[in-house]
């Protein structure tokens, strides 16, 4: 009785030893398919409640298999994620993460990971992003890829194909991290002031201000199009928003973003998506629920030794 209790205990250890191994990049799967952190994480919890019941003895590719999982599952989730953000209030933006000290989530291509980017890929249906997510951020090969979709290798290539094409005529042209930070430094400033004229001047023709704020009060409830509307817009704002407001500034998913406190009662997470043109995405994130979750992603200091 011993034996087996010890034997069942070290299958455990080696079956949580391979799941923690993998876990940073079955995040970064369920992650970049649905744009939430805390569905990402119910996910990993599914998989590795699937995991503990599976005869893992039968199974000669532990991360090939959880792959499989973590998708099939990201897929379920996606279908009935579309359908809830229909009926979400306002306009509805991806959940962030710190990503201050690079923890791992999985990427060989970081840039799949940036806020507008994953913006881009709701475009896609949850099998197109699968497909597109494994093979163009993950490099997994075209026959793993098939076998977790269950279709053709051909069929995989065609949807990867096709996924890459809209969103290489969507995405707008990228700048560095450190032309991205100056930017968005040189709107706050510009919006502290309420400088209508450096306003447009940062701003694309295209600009779009979105505010997800999840049904919040005081959230606007739809976005803001073109550089004069947006630059009057955030001129009035100003003298409500911006005094006595001591911003922090953080990494989140790759590129510089500031928490603005908000009043008494909250905080407001604000980042911009810009190429070489301009500003075209002023994102705001106010949802409490949201940044409950970006707070939960941030690293917290060690302990002191007591």
């Amino acid at each position: 009785m011993q034996t087996e209790f010890l034997d069942h205990a070290s299958a455990l250890d080696e079956a949580a030893s391979a799941f923690v191994e993998l876990r940073p990049r079955l995040f970064g799967i369920a992650y970049r398919m649905l744009g939430s952190a805390s569905e990402a994480e119910d996910i990993l919890q599914e998989v590795w409640m699937r995991w503990q019941g599976t005869d893992r003895a039968a199974v000669d590719n532990p991360s090939a298999y959880l792959a499989l999982i973590t998708t099939r599952l990201s897929i379920n989730v996606a279908t009935s994620a579309r359908a809830r953000r229909e009926t979400y209030i306002g306009p509805w933006l991806p959940e962030p993460v710190d990503t201050s000290l690079d923890p791992a989530l999985g990427a060989e291509r970081g840039e799949a990971l940036e806020l507008a980017f994953l913006l881009l890929l709701e475009r896609l249906n949850p099998t197109e992003r699968a497909a597109y997510v494994l093979r163009e951020a993950f490099v997994y090969p075209y026959r793993q890829i098939a076998e977790i979709l269950q279709l053709t290798p051909v069929n995989v290539r065609q949807l990867v194909s096709r996924a890459r094409k809209r969103l290489t005529a969507a995405r707008r042209e990228p700048i560095d991290k450190s032309e991205h930070r100056r930017l968005l430094r040189a709107f706050i400033d510009a919006a502290q002031t309420g400088d209508i004229a450096a306003l447009e001047d940062l701003f694309a023709a295209d600009v779009v201000s979105s505010s997800d704020g999840g049904g919040l009060r005081g959230a606007a409830r739809f976005p803001l199009l073109g550089s004069l509307r947006v630059a009057r817009f955030l001129a009035a704002f100003a003298p409500r928003f911006w005094p006595g407001a001591e911003m922090e500034w953080v990494e989140v998913n790759g590129l510089a973003a500031a928490i603005v406190p908000r009043g008494r009662s909250g905080v407001t997470m604000l980042t911009v998506e810009a190429s070489p043109q301009g500003i075209h995405h002023v994102m705001w994130i106010v949802n409490p629920v949201k940044l409950d979750a970006f707070e939960r992603s941030r690293p917290r200091p060690a302990a002191a030794p007591g």
